[in-house]
């Protein structure tokens, strides 16, 4: 049996117009040797707007209700999609994520999927009928409904096409793949045909909105090829395969801008083991992700301790800290409410050399100071002031020819 799965953006399903074009391509894809699951996000900004119905009448709603509003955005584009396909003749049945197996953890508004029921799924495909599937969203052990989180549609797609050994999973969006930097950020970006999972996975978290980095780990771990493109056109898009299936290594496979984060520097601290320990267990115990971190060396007796968190996490971040220099009974806070984080990935960093002094190169060449570092096998990343992030952006995309890169 070939199972294909598809899922399609918010963008892609903006309005009825949208709703019934992918609808045409839904059976376009309607073959006799195939079974066919499409899995929809809500339509648009629907999921905003539930945000601020639920917010304008209470801030801080109880989590199973936002969990249950949330979920109807995507159970209204499934079932206008069941609408849609009917009126094409297609054989199709629209299931929420619970009436498509799918079980989660029992956390509200970022559950992760524990396991998927395929025999709810297999016994509509023996009725030769398309199963869509609302994302974003499944059931506990007991039908309680929870959601995946942001970009859990993209996780409801991977994990269908693992659980139904799937060979490819089709991510239809508003742009036609995975390029060298974000288009409307560096004009001379590309599209890059191949990436690897690592790649992938390392852009998506620094930035790159295209895939959401639970759904590449889940490819990564089933091998399930993620072909990423546009619903709007039929133009082939970028494929994410494991890296023995790329035709060559890029040192720097593409470029990433950051504009979500904030820094903490928790300051003239007295020097003593078990500082960085104290701090981030502190952090961590109230389930708060810190991103880059550098500790100064010594100077006088006292240390310095800087780190980054997503912007909504800032003020938190503030408060822990000031308890914990408390504790310390010494050092003081500096917030910075904004930085740009500019990355720059590519599998090929692990075999060559020079790749950090080019990016240096490259930015002392615009003027442009460094504030902070952070480097893995494959990326360097880098934090400067927001006015400079786009500059800094173009000067790492020139500085690895990646406008000019023979995919």
């Amino acid at each position: 049996m070939y199972i294909q799965v598809q899922k399609y953006g918010g963008t892609s399903l903006a309005d009825i117009a949208c709703i019934q074009k992918v609808a045409n391509r839904i059976k376009q894809s309607c073959t006799k040797d195939h079974k066919l699951v499409v899995v929809l996000s809500a339509m648009g900004n629907e999921t905003d707007r539930l945000i601020e119905t639920a917010n304008r009448i209470y801030e801080k709603a109880n989590g199973r209700e936002m969990d249950l509003l949330l979920a109807t955005g995507e159970i209204v584009s499934t079932s206008l999609m069941g609408i849609a396909l009917a009126r094409l003749n297609v054989s199709a049945v629209a299931l929420t994520g619970a009436q498509a197996g799918i079980e989660v953890s029992c956390v509200h508004s970022n559950a992760r999927i524990l396991k998927i029921h395929t025999e709810y799924i297999l016994k509509h495909f023996e009725k030769k009928q398309v199963c869509l599937v609302a994302g974003f969203q499944g059931r506990d052990k007991d039908g309680e409904i929870y959601t995946l989180g942001r970009g859990g549609s993209d996780t409801s797609a991977t994990a269908l096409a693992a659980a139904l050994d799937a060979e490819e999973c089709e991510i239809f969006t508003d742009v036609d793949g995975v390029y060298t930097a974000d288009p409307k950020q560096v004009h001379s970006a590309k599209k890059i045909p191949r990436i690897c999972y690592e790649e992938m996975l390392e852009l998506a978290r620094l930035g790159a909105g295209v895939l959401h980095s639970r759904s590449i780990e889940l490819a990564s771990r089933h091998s399930i090829t993620l072909h990423v493109r546009s619903s709007f056109n039929h133009v082939t898009g970028t494929l994410v395969v494991s890296e023995d299936q790329l035709l060559e290594r890029a040192i720097v496979r593409g470029v990433s801008l950051k504009m979500d984060e904030g820094k903490v520097s928790v300051m003239n601290l007295a020097d003593q083991p078990g500082l960085a320990a104290g701090l981030f267990g502190k952090l961590a115990e109230a389930n708060l992700n810190v991103n880059m971190i550098v500790q100064s060396a010594p100077a006088k007796g006292l240390n310095t301790i800087s780190f980054t968190v997503m912007k909504e996490h800032l003020e938190e971040a503030r408060l822990l800290s000031e308890e914990f220099i408390s504790e310390q009974k010494s050092g003081e806070i500096e917030i910075i409410p904004e930085v740009a984080v500019v990355s720059a990935v590519g599998i090929g960093m692990k075999s060559h050399s020079g790749v950090a002094s080019s990016m240096f190169a490259a930015l002392a060449k615009i003027g442009t100071n460094i504030d902070m570092i952070s480097t893995s096998e494959i990326k360097i990343s880098v934090v400067v002031h927001p006015d400079e992030g786009n500059r800094v952006l173009e000067a790492i995309h020139q500085a690895f020819n990646l406008g000019n890169e023979p995919f």
